[in-house]
């Protein structure tokens, strides 16, 4: 798909990832915690309580802080990759140990646009696949650290893709792109009560339909074999890495969003009809 030398556009939808990459961090840390509140205050409600008075924490507020000391992190020390870089990986005030993912996410988010702006262009083509990367990341990551994929992302996702599709600023039609999303929802959906009728257990959260629904609606139904596929081979991989390494959490599994963003990444980079190829389809 790559081909040519990389334009100035591929620079700046760089550059846009990397402030991208920033606020995905936050958005990976915060969103979660504001899901408790919100589902603590539904709780309250419903229970007749009174829910108790807090400060507001949002995506905006407050200003973001080293989670040790509550040093408010200043402009100079939030720009994206540089101030990781300069600081040492320390906070300023009290040295405390920065996460590496901070910048490795920027980084990475900043390599998605980029690859968008190069092989889409500055369009809207390749705005809405450097949005599709930006979100798939952010509920990767927010998946993996707390087995969540937030309905206010994977919803946007999945409509973001029917409509793209819609307005032709995907080679995926709508006509695939809505049996995409349909066959991607209910093909999981069904493993989901299959294995909860034949075992008791639930093997894998709503969430994922949701997920696999937006990936159908972004690639169409002819990539939802190849993405399933790509997405189990990796879970099971990393899934054997982890159990050997004494590397699993508590009830020996792993989310599985994390694998169907990798099948989407794959998809994307390499394209659905490569793919198909490769798995022979």
């Amino acid at each position: 798909m790559l081909s040519g030398v990389p334009s100035l556009d591929a620079g700046l939808f760089a550059l846009a990832g990397l402030l991208v990459g920033s606020f995905i961090n936050v958005v990976v840390y915060r969103l979660p915690k504001m899901l408790e509140r919100r589902w603590a205050a539904e709780c309250a409600e419903s229970s007749g309580a009174t829910p108790n008075e807090q400060a507001p924490f949002n995506l905006m507020v407050p200003r973001s802080r080293c989670n040790h000391c509550g040093h408010p992190i200043s402009w100079h020390e939030n720009i994206p990759i540089a101030s990781y870089l300069y600081l040492g990986g320390k906070c300023s005030v009290c040295a405390s140990p920065i996460s590496v993912r901070y910048p490795l996410v920027e980084a990475l988010t900043g390599g998605l646009f980029f690859f968008c702006g190069w092989v889409f262009g500055a369009n809207a083509t390749g705005v809405v696949w450097s949005v599709f990367s930006a979100m798939l990341l952010t509920l990767a990551l927010i998946d993996w650290d707390t087995t969540l994929l937030p309905d206010d992302i994977t919803l946007p996702l999945l409509w973001l893709g029917l409509v793209a599709a819609a307005l032709q600023w995907t080679p995926t039609g709508l006509n695939s792109a809505l049996w995409g999303a349909v066959a991607g929802y209910l093909s999981l959906w069904s493993i989901y009560w299959g294995f909860k009728i034949t075992t008791g257990k639930e093997g894998m959260g709503y969430g994922d339909f949701k997920l696999f629904a937006a990936l159908g609606a972004w690639f169409g139904w002819q990539a939802l074999i190849p993405l399933i596929l790509i997405a189990s081979i990796a879970g099971a991989v990393v899934g054997l890495a982890m159990k050997f390494t004494s590397g699993l959490r508590e009830g020996g599994y792993i989310p599985f969003g994390p694998f169907l963003a990798m099948a989407g990444y794959a998809v994307l980079v390499l394209g659905p009809e490569t793919v198909r190829s490769l798995a022979g389809i």
